[in-house]
């Protein structure tokens, strides 16, 4: 198992995709760190914000990188379909299984990578921000620290989630719309339409986590535990599709 685990973390490295993915959710952190920064001076004049409030936000705005590790775990596993090259895969590593969990573990390592990176970029993103926009320091509260732990947090289940959405769709670009689609789009428009069950779906349980401050949203142990269901219900539909079907 040493040796697959070795062998697919060699694979999560080659290619393009992890630089370039992480090198998206970066810029796009950036800017929306700038983006918050850059209304903190006449919003705290006006009485409309605080900078302790304007810390968090530029912490919370590392969140986005969850999306590009659930594109990444995704894509780990899709590619072998698109290429042809799952059939061999399976018959190297001894097991389906064996396959399977060695492609979890190593997307989940992936995530951690990833989610260090958002981590420090995080961190460091109240003070450089702010010097260089206003005239403000930035005021790191214990809030501050607990969304900051809650972004690494998604940032690393983000990427077990694509990982297990690959396995279930098997094709890359369904599997990059699917993840897209539901982080973006259907999952918060549950939760303005309907937010007794949008609040219950993985995107918006993530963002209890990271304590995005809607009032609907659920508590943060309530919303781990319902990570945990939809990583456990995709993991078995992803077993149940892997394990008996073709894949030569």
């Amino acid at each position: 198992m040493r040796n697959l685990i070795a062998a697919e973390w060699s694979k999560a490295f080659t290619g393009r995709a992890w630089w370039s993915l992480a090198l998206i959710g970066v810029i796009l952190g950036f800017l929306a760190s700038s983006g918050f920064v850059a209304q903190a001076e006449e919003d705290i004049a006006k009485g409309a914000t605080t900078i302790e409030a304007v810390t968090d936000q530029v912490v919370r705005s590392w969140f986005m990188l969850l999306l590009f590790t659930a594109l990444l775990g995704a894509v780990l596993v899709t590619r072998e379909y698109n290429s042809g090259a799952i059939g061999r895969s399976v018959l190297l590593s001894g097991g389906r299984g064996r396959l399977l969990g060695a492609k979890l573990l190593v997307g989940t390592g992936m995530g951690v990578v990833f989610a260090l990176l958002a981590t420090a970029l995080a961190a460091a993103s109240p003070a450089v921000f702010l010097a260089a926009s206003t005239d403000l320091e930035p005021a790191w509260t214990h809030e501050t620290t607990l969304t900051l732990v809650g972004v690494f947090t998604v940032t690393v289940l983000g990427a077990p989630w694509g990982v297990l959405l690959g396995w279930i769709i098997r094709n890359q670009t369904a599997a990059v719309a699917t993840l897209l689609g539901l982080t973006l789009f259907v999952d918060e428009a549950l939760l303005r339409l309907v937010p007794s069950v949008g609040r219950f779906t993985m995107t918006i349980a993530m963002s209890s986590v990271y304590r995005d401050g809607k009032p609907e949203l659920l508590s943060v142990p309530v919303a781990l535990i319902v990570i945990g269901a939809w990583l456990a219900v995709a993991g078995y539909a992803a077993r149940r599709l892997f394990l008996p079907r073709d894949v030569i």
